[in-house]
């Protein structure tokens, strides 16, 4: 059984293998993962969004009239306020998908660079030497490309939710009075 001592150990060697732009790729990952589950419980708990369309059919409801033009302005107004927060922080979420990848091609450069460095000081024939640069370089690419994949799943179930959301609240905004 791995002790939580030698996991932290092996993940600082892992780190150290992928260079700085390792911590970048991480750090990144960690933010979007931070969003994404923001956006879960948002959506699913009672003081996030239920609170919210709870609270707009409450004012829509208490309206006397709902067919004027004046109404319909109002329950524009509504489902726009609600939905700038139904979609919080999905445009960072989505920006934040699309650097994973960019960021592990920043990581595969500077790896490689660290390869040519090498073959300019050794003359080219220092194996092992190479071997840590190759390591650099494709590291960061893999740890990108894997954070982008498992943040686009999120991505794209948080923003089916999103718009199911709104949709349902048009819904449920009424003009039968």
């Amino acid at each position: 059984m791995i002790t939580f001592f030698e996991l932290v150990g092996e993940l600082r060697g892992f780190m150290e293998a992928g260079g700085n732009v390792l911590w970048l790729i991480a750090f990144t990952t960690l933010l979007m993962w931070t969003i994404a589950f923001e956006r879960i419980w948002y959506f699913k708990s009672k003081n996030g969004l239920k609170s919210d369309v709870a609270n707009v059919i409450d004012q829509w409801e208490s309206r006397a009239e709902r067919r004027s033009w004046n109404a319909l302005s109002i329950r524009e107004m509504l489902i726009s306020e609600t939905s700038l927060n139904i979609n919080a922080f999905m445009p960072l979420l989505a920006t934040l998908v699309k650097l994973c990848p960019l960021l592990g091609l920043l990581g595969t450069v500077t790896g490689m660079i660290e390869v040519f460095n090498v073959m300019a000081v050794t003359g080219g024939g220092d194996a092992k030497s190479m071997a840590g640069g190759v390591s650099k370089a494709t590291i960061p690419t893999m740890s990108g490309m894997v954070a982008a994949i498992s943040g686009l799943f999120a991505n794209s179930y948080l923003t089916q939710v999103a718009d199911r959301e709104k949709a349902l609240l048009e819904d449920h905004l009424t003009m039968d009075h």
